[in-house]
């Protein structure tokens, strides 16, 4: 593949003798993972050891969030039927916590640079957003992440992300840095509340990230909100009211999307057995656990949709918001260096000038400084006198030139690190680099790579995608009323 490096190449052909089996629709996709990088490489947008395949998780993931003693770590334990979380009443752990499936009958846990470093994973180069948002936590990764690996069959084929209590004080910019990652690598989102603090005004800033922040985004159904620990409050037989008092408290946040659900975990139940209200609450809770199972099994095909969606979005990305972004920091530094150009060398030729003037130039032979004579007569006598002069002059402007270039270079490197609206900063960065290098005009008419044959390899991927998902639809959907094999016949 143009512009990829060795490593790049071996790891899309593993995951597409791996996806060949599993899923051979994703191998499509990642066909058209390759096509776009392709895209990114000439335009400068990645590097040769980068490819957009590595920046999303191809395995279905599901994110577990709330609050401390929310009761998460006891809902994975009870979902994947195996003991692999601590669990409690406290904070028992602090670490964003990988889930994988693992052969071999028991659980092992491996520090956070075994994601960082793999990007089969989630969080995969994490350190270096860490580092950005909180200087110094880059090389604590091990502080935020583990990977932990499981037996259990219910985890064969899923990516599960069990994360700490999210109303810590400490840490906290680097935890809403990670929230936000795993929020956006995910294809369901179960947040987790504690029916048992029903005080939700307590825990304002939760509510704001954890709903406020999400009910805008165009996968807002993937977040179930989940209010556990329901058992807590049969014994007041007042469930309702709890239930009632979170709902009021998410719509305030303004969540118009999700699903809201009640449950509690049976075996540790503290509700008492054969009132009206404990059964009542048991059928609710049983029913609603049931709606969560099934929607984690549905996780595969989400994950389908999540991928297509990404390419149609990244490839749609680079033609409507990264090219003209870019085009506009590369005219952006071409101004800069025309204006410095201009200042620098009219300063350069008045001063010549001024000299030139003093020396009597233009007075005669008779009025000419000593210093001015003897360098006229030197060019008159020898005609490489001016040529080498003419050379030493090319030469300079040739310099100060070049210094200009890197001067403006640098000031627009300064406007995209300031500038909070700019996405992409190290992908645009990487192509501004590219479009700036020695000897390129600051009159080109266009980005380096960018031409309609760009273009249209760019409208060929969205119609890969467009054809992938339309497959994917036909699959599962049949608008006329009429089977696949049954369309075919009328066809």
């Amino acid at each position: 593949m143009f512009g990829a490096s060795k490593e790049i190449r071996h790891r899309l052909q593993h995951l597409e003798s791996h996806l060949q089996n599993e899923s051979p629709l994703l191998v499509d996709a990642v066909k058209g993972f390759k096509e776009l990088d392709r895209v990114a490489y000439r335009l400068g947008l990645l590097e040769s050891d980068q490819s957009y395949t590595t920046q999303i998780p191809w395995w279905p993931l599901v994110s577990v969030l709330g609050t401390y003693s929310a009761g998460k770590s006891t809902f994975m334990n009870s979902y994947i039927n195996f003991p692999l979380q601590d669990t409690g009443n406290q904070a028992v752990d602090d670490k964003f916590t990988v889930i994988s499936y693992a052969n071999g009958g028991e659980s092992r846990t491996l520090p956070g640079i075994a994601l960082d470093a793999d990007p089969r994973f989630p969080f995969y180069q994490m350190a270096d957003e860490l580092e950005k948002v909180a200087p110094g936590d880059g090389s604590r990764v091990n502080t935020y992440l583990q990977l932990k690996t499981c037996p259990s069959e219910q985890v064969r084929g899923y990516i599960f992300i069990d994360s700490p209590g999210f109303d810590a004080d400490a840490q906290r910019t680097s935890t809403l840095k990670i929230t936000d990652y795993i929020i956006d690598l995910s294809d369901l989102v179960l947040v987790f509340f504690d029916a048992r603090h029903p005080e939700s005004g307590t825990m304002k800033d939760t509510l704001e990230h954890l709903v406020a922040n999400t009910v805008s985004r165009k996968d807002a159904n993937k977040f179930l909100y989940i209010l556990n620990q329901m058992d807590a409050t049969a014994r007041e037989d007042n469930p309702e009211d709890v239930v009632a008092a979170w709902q009021k408290a998410l719509s305030n946040e303004g969540l118009t999307a999700g699903k809201f659900y009640t449950i509690y975990d049976e075996n540790s139940a503290s509700s008492e057995e054969g009132t009206h209200a404990s059964e009542r609450l048991k059928n609710k809770c049983q029913s609603d656990m049931e709606e969560i199972v099934d929607r984690v099994k549905q996780v595969h095909v989400d994950r389908i949709y999540r991928i297509l969606g990404n390419l149609d979005k990244m490839a749609r990305d680079i033609e409507q918001s990264t090219v003209p972004k870019l085009r506009e920091l590369v005219r952006r530094w071409g101004r800069g260096v025309l204006w410095r150009d201009a200042l620098v060398f009219g300063l350069l030729a008045v001063t010549g000038l001024g000299i030139l003037l003093a020396g009597g130039l233009f007075q005669g032979e008779q009025q000419h400084a000593e210093w001015l004579r003897v360098g006229l007569d030197k060019m008159n006598e020898n005609i490489w006198y001016p040529i080498t002069a003419g050379f030493i002059l090319f030469a300079l402007m040739f310099v100060i030139h070049h210094g200009m270039r890197i001067l403006s270079l640098r000031s627009v490197l300064r406007y995209v690190d300031e500038d909070i609206d700019i996405e992409n900063k190290d992908s645009l960065k990487r192509g501004l680099f590219k479009n700036t290098r020695f000897l390129r005009s600051i009159f080109r008419p266009d980005l380096v790579g960018w031409h309609r044959f760009t273009r249209n390899r760019l409208h060929a991927i969205l119609e890969r995608a467009d054809e992938a998902i339309q497959k994917l639809n036909d699959k599962y959907t049949h608008p006329s009323g009429q089977m696949a094999g049954e369309q075919k016949k009328v066809a």
